[in-house]
């Protein structure tokens, strides 16, 4: 028998994916599943996007590019930081990879390693630790409440530095949260950092596009003129521009650090696709994706607000309305206890499990995410899912004793 590796060994599944896997199962056996477990918006990408890549793939653009992206996209990228942000970097500070978890996999290569710390708020997208460990850093949680609205502070933050410290990751808008960091709030957590150590940050930005009410996103990297040497910006295509089958991420930091994540990256996969990489470049500076990305945010904004409406009905969850991404968490301890239909749930997992075997309805473990007693549901699915789910949902806690 061929021997598995330590390191595969270690490495947990991806829970959004594994919950996903379920759903589709009972799917298979003409079940119908509300499934909120995958964030990933049900929008077909724009159609000038697609028309983009057919005229890319009718001229011939079907060859290797550089490992780290065609010249072409990087300019792109550079130039919309700059026109979103006014912040100004070139194609040497940008590096495409296939999707930002490819993005965040090479900038954590490329910085750390065995003995190392990486400092991460809980809750955080259930990757972020495997992550770190398959570099042999270890992560270092810092949980937040529901009390706080799942934000980090700084003196959290001052707490868990270390002289092992080599990176901070953020992400805002947060998944699994939905929680927006203010610029206020953003500063004043770089600023402690900073005062302490002289390690880097890791700022995951792919939901940025995707803020509700008052909230604004913040580009990190933007908050002092000296953070340019110390921050990594990460996004892509997939949330804001519903492109997660064309794989588009990238990593916006210093020069020295994207050469660096450029030989990973030659090493691992030679080089993102051809065809996405003409596709994004059109997405990026095509008038049309503004018009787009608008009328996506607006709709999940709807859904926002008939999610948050609906769980506000059901007795027992607790939860605060995200500011931006697509997700509600809510905590679902309330019910750690009961019985449904002779099923005594205990802690998250039994009760998604619980919840998917029996209503059909499927969300994914609060534990996934480093937050024990809370779940997370995706409202990237249209209006009457969520509300024919949430009842379903509804009704199924209403059984428990």
């Amino acid at each position: 028998m061929i021997r598995i590796s330590t390191l595969a060994s270690s490495v947990q599944p991806s829970a959004t994916l594994a919950a996903g896997a379920k759903a589709r199962v009972l799917k298979a056996q003409g079940v119908t599943v509300y499934d909120f477990s995958l964030g990933e918006p049900d929008f077909n990408t724009p159609r000038h996007i697609c028309a983009a890549a057919e005229k890319a793939m009718a001229a011939g653009q079907t060859h290797y590019t550089p490992a780290g992206g065609t010249a072409e996209l990087k300019k792109a990228v550079a130039a919309w930081y700059d026109r979103t942000y006014g912040f100004k970097c070139g194609p040497e500070n940008v590096l495409v990879s296939n999707g930002a978890k490819h993005s965040i996999h090479n900038a954590l290569a490329a910085t750390v390693g065995p003995g190392d710390e990486v400092i991460i708020p809980t809750p955080y997208w259930v990757s972020y630790s495997d992550l770190v460990q398959m570099t042999g850093a270890t992560p270092v949680l810092v949980p937040t409440t529901l009390a706080a609205r799942f934000k980090m502070t700084p003196a959290q933050l001052k707490a868990a530095i270390t002289p092992k410290t080599r990176l901070l990751m953020l992400n805002s808008p947060s998944n699994p949260t939905g929680t927006v960091y203010t610029r206020d709030e953003l500063l004043a957590l770089v600023d402690e950092f900073v005062k302490h150590t002289d390690a880097a940050i890791l700022s995951d930005e792919i939901y940025e596009n995707l803020c509700y009410g008052d909230a604004t996103p913040t580009c990190v990297v933007t908050l002092r003129p000296e953070l340019r040497d110390r921050v990594i910006t990460v996004s892509g295509a997939s949330k804001s521009y519903a492109m997660t089958g064309w794989r588009i991420g990238w990593a916006v930091a210093p020069a020295h650090l994207v050469k660096a994540m450029d030989g990973i990256q030659s090493q691992e996969t030679s080089c993102p696709s051809s065809v996405s990489q003409a596709a994004m470049v059109v997405a990026l500076e095509s008038p049309e994706s503004a018009v787009c990305i608008e009328a996506m945010r607006t709709e999940f904004a709807a859904r926002r607000e008939l999610t948050y409406d609906t769980l506000a009905t059901i007795p027992g969850l607790k939860f605060d309305r995200a500011d931006g991404a697509f997700y509600a968490f809510f905590e679902v301890s309330d019910y750690f206890g009961n019985a449904f239909n002779g099923t005594v749930v205990t802690d998250s997992m039994s009760f998604c499990t619980a919840c998917l075997e029996q209503a059909h309805v499927n969300l994914v473990p609060g534990a996934a995410f480093g937050n024990e007693g809370f779940a997370r549901m995706s409202f990237a699915t249209d209006r009457a899912t969520i509300t024919a789910g949430l009842s379903r949902l509804k009704d199924w806690l209403a059984t428990g004793k």
